[in-house]
């Protein structure tokens, strides 16, 4: 109701209406793209991993975190998955998992983030699992968020998300807290394509 009132004096007080400016806005780009994409990635905390030609993502997975015993993904070629939070009834089935295994559509170059649409039922994963692995084709590395927003292609669900590195915070005494909100590490898998 109040919003509504606001909304309509705001409408009545408002006299002159101007059209957003036609900036063609440049954003930052770099001759590197990938290697840049690696620096920023590695800044924020993320470890990443240039899948070789013939590398099983099993392998990948498994040399990364050995110890995982509970691997949720909903990617077909990943065998070692453990759980499909396509499958779970609901998002608190994927507590207590290791690794979360999901695909990233888009990385940016700038700060690092990688866009992942919400294609999997249960998007916890992405924040449930002590370790997240992000696997990003090369050829949706971008310089900056710019390009981002225009290559972005919605899922069906509509949602999804950009993480960057693991979860972190200094509010508590100002002591820096890996994986206060979600994964402890992130890795990010970069593989042909």
């Amino acid at each position: 109701m109040y919003k509504e009132e606001l909304l309509q004096k705001l409408r009545r007080n408002t006299r002159e209406q101007y059209d957003m400016p036609k900036d063609d806005i440049k954003g930052i780009a770099y001759d590197d793209t990938v290697a840049q994409f690696v620096e920023a990635s590695k800044t924020v905390g993320a470890q990443v991993v240039m899948a070789q030609a013939g590398e099983s993502l099993d392998s990948i997975v498994r040399r990364a975190y050995p110890d995982a015993k509970v691997i949720a993904s909903d990617i077909a070629e990943l065998s070692i998955a453990t759980l499909n939070p396509d499958t779970v009834a609901e998002a608190q089935d994927l507590n207590g998992t290791d690794v979360g295994v999901v695909r990233g559509q888009i990385g940016v170059a700038e700060n690092g983030c990688v866009w992942i649409p919400q294609s999997m039922k249960e998007k916890a994963v992405c924040f449930i699992a002590e370790y997240l692995v992000i696997v990003l084709p090369k050829s949706g590395i971008v310089n900056n968020m710019h390009e981002a927003y225009a290559r972005i292609e919605m899922p069906a669900t509509g949602l999804g998300t950009f993480i960057s590195g693991p979860s972190k915070t200094a509010d508590i005494e100002q002591a820096l807290v890996m994986g206060a909100q979600a994964a402890r590490g992130v890795t990010v898998v970069i593989t042909e394509g």
